[in-house]
């Protein structure tokens, strides 16, 4: 298994790239790029014609992060030119996807109904409630937004 983030990460059994230098080397041993990156000013558009031409011949590309990730034209231009096999995607740049929109004719999209990120309330209230445990208590809160990362 491969990653890449914005920076550097020690994951057991995750071969692990970082930062604009490492895009690339990532990208390229890559048959199937899941994006479940934060919405940025930086990741914003990322999957672009200059990303898709890094991958390999054949891979495929699901987006289940945002869909502000993906340049719509690029993708499926890298569809019809045959260098993506296909992708699956379950968020747009416009929610909901416009029934003219071309994704839904295209042979090879695959699209889901924003399901990829649901909420088990039964594994996501242990940790609102230890959160609002320790707001109580004046603990610090876990799993903060870093509004200079931006996520």
């Amino acid at each position: 298994m491969r990653g890449w983030a914005r920076s550097a990460k020690k994951i057991d059994n995750v071969e692990c790239f970082a930062g604009s230098e490492g895009l690339q080397p990532f990208l390229a041993g890559t048959d199937v790029l899941i994006c479940l990156l934060p919405l940025t000013p930086d990741t914003r558009g990322i999957v672009n014609a200059k990303l898709l031409t890094q991958l390999p011949k054949g891979a495929h590309v699901v987006n289940i992060a945002r869909g502000g990730h993906v340049v719509d034209a690029d993708l499926l231009a890298a569809l019809d030119s045959g260098h993506i096999a296909s992708a699956t995607l379950d968020v747009f740049n416009q929610e909901p996807l416009p029934a003219d929109h071309a994704y839904w004719r295209h042979s090879m999209v695959r699209v889901t109904p924003h399901i990829a990120g649901q909420s088990n309330p039964r594994t996501a209230a242990p940790g609102v409630a230890d959160n609002v445990r320790r707001l109580r208590s004046g603990q610090a809160l876990h799993d903060l937004i870093d509004p200079q990362a931006g996520y």
